[in-house]
């Protein structure tokens, strides 16, 4: 095997050629830092968090196709996945997840005590999540309090502290989380009941639509109590209204439960992340 090709393989595995999950786990941890620094975060942080997320997210993508190596072979969108299709070893696909884990965690030497502590936990709960599948009932939301956690480590990194205000902003990323990554599953929901993975699609059953537009309603209402709380302005609330309509434009797409239109639903919600980030930023630099 070539150098090349052995590059190329890891590319997939971590899932680079895919940046869809590293954006909606970098969204949420951008707002964090530009609430947690009043518009005015520390650019060595932007810069520290996120190549941390690109790197955890890439790590979190290997640990969970060695988790599920014996289950995506028998999954229509994963059995071309490198290791379900035999094209690495599961002995190297650890050794990768864990250099680019050292590496993120080697990146964010430089942050305070109380941000570096945190790191802990996050790792632990990239490395954890893709067993929860095994026997919760609805791991999205153990994924929800992972993709959260950027949000706690962006306050302490900026602040030296966690206040509650964190704590809510975690709250609406885990719904937004439970969210997307229901539409997300219910790609998979044939293939999941046939090998027995327990996912959100599956426990909500025929409540599966309307418990996503139910999470993106909370979401949306708890960023609203955000804005209330810090407090934002009007470019806020208009990016919070755009938000609102391109949540509402992904009930069409997934209320008959289309495997293709689901899995646009799902891939839409980046530019639900985005026009947050982008009303909190212009927001704060107006004002």
């Amino acid at each position: 095997m070539t150098l090349q090709h052995r590059l190329s393989i890891y590319y997939r595995l971590a899932r680079m050629d895919k940046p869809i999950g590293t954006l909606l786990l970098l969204w949420p941890t951008l707002w964090g830092l530009w609430i947690a620094g009043t518009g005015r975060p520390d650019w060595s942080l932007v810069v520290i968090f996120c190549l941390g997320t690109f790197l955890m997210r890439s790590a979190g993508c290997v640990i969970n196709d060695w988790a599920d190596r014996d289950f995506d072979g028998h999954v229509a969108r994963t059995q071309a996945r490198p290791l379900a299709a035999g094209e690495i070893r599961s002995r190297e696909a650890l050794y990768l997840a864990a250099a680019m884990a050292l590496l993120a965690l080697l990146i964010a030497l430089p942050l305070n005590t109380l941000a570096l502590s945190l790191t802990i936990p996050a790792l632990f709960l990239a490395a954890s999540y893709p067993f929860t599948k095994r026997f919760l009932p609805v791991p999205q939301a153990y994924l929800g309090i992972a993709f959260s956690f950027g949000i706690p480590m962006a306050f302490a990194a900026q602040r030296g502290e966690i206040p509650l205000l964190a704590w809510a902003m975690m709250l609406a990323n885990l719904l937004w989380t439970v969210a997307y990554d229901t539409e997300y599953a219910i790609v998979d929901k044939p293939d999941d009941l046939k090998i027995g993975i327990k996912t959100s699609a599956i426990t909500f059953g025929q409540y599966d639509v309307a418990a996503v537009m139910l999470c993106h309603a909370g979401f949306i209402a708890v960023m609203y109590l955000i804005g209330q709380w810090v407090p934002m302005g009007t470019i806020y609330y208009l990016g919070l209204g755009l938000a609102s309509a391109l949540i509402l434009l992904q009930y069409p797409q997934i209320r008959h439960r289309d495997r293709s239109a689901c899995f646009a639903a799902f891939l839409s919600n980046n530019r639900v992340g985005a026009v947050i980030f982008a009303a909190i930023a212009l927001d704060f630099w107006i004002r």
